[in-house]
């Protein structure tokens, strides 16, 4: 046990470090202090909306019915752990604070008093609290069209930054954000029933 956990700390540094030597150059192609507004705003509206999927992914854990689902709550929460963890580092790294405040301009969020409710796919807490008292094959139906959605929206702000950011880690980590929110939405409408 403690071998495995030493095993994994060293791999953890290693990717810290391999992060940070990706942003050490002096290039504008590396991921550094090279950003713009539209960089922070991803940084800053990706987290929140990572961190409610990794909620949704934790409630599946408990309330889904099925190993497939169980399993794609898990996969979920394994990638956006790490990522929000990255985005956060970013934003220290820039001087900016992890709440958006101002700077939501392009995200298409409505009146400034919405809040976080009216970014691309994010739940009510009406539809949170409905998905937690949720269970079986009922949870797992509300889970897979919710998450649809959450992904749907996570994949238009990851378009956002793709044309509209300037840093490199970033726009390289919305490209992937697209790429397996896209794979895992095609498995989760083949988990739903007709």
């Amino acid at each position: 046990m403690q071998r495995r956990l030493f095993s994994s700390a060293v791999l953890a540094v290693a990717a810290a470090f391999a992060l940070t030597a990706c942003g050490s150059g002096d290039s504008a192609e590396d991921g550094g202090g090279d950003f713009n507004d539209a960089d922070v705003t991803f940084a800053q509206s990706m987290i929140p909306h990572h961190e409610q999927a990794v909620e949704m992914a934790q409630m599946a854990q408990v309330h889904a019915s099925t190993p497939e689902v169980k399993n794609l709550a898990d996969k979920i929460e394994s990638a956006q752990g790490p990522e929000i963890a990255t985005m956060k580092g970013w934003l220290k790294d820039w001087g900016k604070d992890e709440s958006s405040g101002d700077s939501m301009e392009g995200m298409d969020h409505g009146s400034e008093n919405s809040g976080m409710d009216d970014m691309p796919g994010m739940m009510s807490k009406d539809d949170m609290a409905g998905l937690e008292k949720a269970t079986g094959a009922q949870f797992d139906q509300m889970f897979l069209t919710r998450m649809i959605a959450h992904h749907t929206g996570a994949i238009e702000m990851a378009k956002t930054e793709q044309s509209k950011g300037k840093n490199a880690d970033a726009k390289a980590l919305a490209k992937q954000i697209e790429a397996a929110q896209n794979t895992e939405i095609a498995d989760m409408k083949e988990m739903q029933t007709p």
